[in-house]
């Protein structure tokens, strides 16, 4: 076992975790962090055991809006996924391909006779 050291609130803590399991504990140790400094922001000095009830309630009701996000953006996904549209990409004409082809020569053309007029 290691032991990680974390704040919370202005407040040390010393817990022991299996090795390799450090940096999660002081990941989730600093968003419980976060919403504790929050809050004391707010409200100020308040019991420990009431802060870090608010503070995990905070994390729990973010944790569920991102649950249902992620919920509505599975069931997108999957309607997605069983019925694909299709996407017609448009196809130009070959006449009109050679329409266009001819109108940008004589642009150039004409715009070669312009330079030369201009003397450039």
């Amino acid at each position: 076992m290691v032991e990680v050291a974390f704040t919370i609130g202005h407040k040390e803590y010393v817990l022991s975790a299996q090795p390799g399991e450090e940096k999660l504990l002081k990941r989730a140790a600093a968003a419980l962090d976060t919403e504790a400094r929050q809050i004391l922001e707010q409200a100020g000095r308040m019991p420990e055991q009431r802060l870090l009830l608010l503070a995990g309630l905070m994390l729990a009701d973010r944790m569920g809006g991102m649950e249902d996000r992620a919920e509505k953006a599975e069931r997108e996904l999957s309607r997605l996924q069983s019925n694909p549209q299709k996407v017609e990409v448009p196809v130009i004409p070959d006449d009109l391909k050679e329409a266009m082809a001819e109108l940008a020569a004589r642009a150039e053309a004409a715009a070669e006779r312009l330079e030369d007029r201009l003397g450039r």
